[in-house]
């Protein structure tokens, strides 16, 4: 018998596959600008390159401007894959697959808050603290402390989906075929049908699990409040 494949929508995987991309790029041109100007707590034998800032800067900023898409698809859409009401119910359930399901969805969770706090924190900072040797700020510890959380939640969340799917399931996030109702030809169709037919009320709640709904407030209340603060930073500095 053929092995069961999972199947992951093609949006989804684009919008996973290329915020992964900048969200790895930013993590590793963190470490060797932590590695260049900082070193306090360990350092690797890289070459001092000063332009690192600069080029985990861009990956930042890529992963900032798409993480409210792959966030609301992962708030609506994706909710499934997210906490339910009753995970605290279910995750003492290990002995049974609902409780790695569970802690799955949890690992989901957590990677997305992660994120959050990652390019929020990195926002608050100014280029010109590390060139300068300020490294005492606290946005720039929370910037450090956001970027060890989201590597162990980005672990977490590759163990969990190798514990609850093995290989196929992680395979599934990078495959090309899709079905033919998810071609990219289709969307601008489709995305005006769903603006015609959503009702309003569904439009400005979103869903009606108070959880993810509360969560989504939060992750896409805090992106806005990073370009509205960064702004009037830019502003007043003028």
């Amino acid at each position: 018998m053929k092995p069961f494949q999972p199947y992951q929508p093609l949006l989804l995987r684009l919008l996973h596959g290329f915020n992964g991309l900048f969200v790895i790029g930013a993590i590793l041109t963190a470490f060797w600008t932590y590695n260049t100007y900082d070193g306090r707590w360990g350092r690797l034998p890289l070459p001092r390159f000063e332009e690192i800032e600069g080029i985990h800067g861009t990956f930042g900023l890529w992963a900032l401007l798409l993480f409210p898409f792959f966030a609301l698809y992962s708030l609506r859409r994706g909710s499934a894959r997210l906490i339910q009401p009753n995970s605290l119910e279910k995750l003492g359930q290990l002995d049974r697959p609902i409780g790695w399901y569970t802690l799955h969805r949890l690992a989901n969770t957590l990677a997305l808050l992660a994120l959050t706090f990652a390019l929020f924190s990195g926002k608050m900072m100014s280029e010109k603290w590390l060139p300068q040797g300020e490294l005492n700020h606290g946005w720039y510890y929370a910037h450090l402390l956001s970027w060890v959380v989201l590597v162990v939640c980005i672990a977490l969340h590759l163990l969990m989906s190798a514990k609850v799917g093995g290989m196929p399931l992680l395979l599934s996030i990078w495959r090309w075929r899709y079905l033919p109702q998810e071609s990219p030809t289709l969307w601008w169709q489709q995305v005006q049908t769903w603006w015609q037919n959503r009702p309003l009320n569904s439009l400005l709640h979103g869903h009606s699990n108070r959880l993810l709904k509360a969560l989504e407030s939060l992750i896409l209340g805090a992106i806005v409040a990073a370009w509205v603060i960064s702004l009037i930073k830019e502003s007043s500095a003028l």
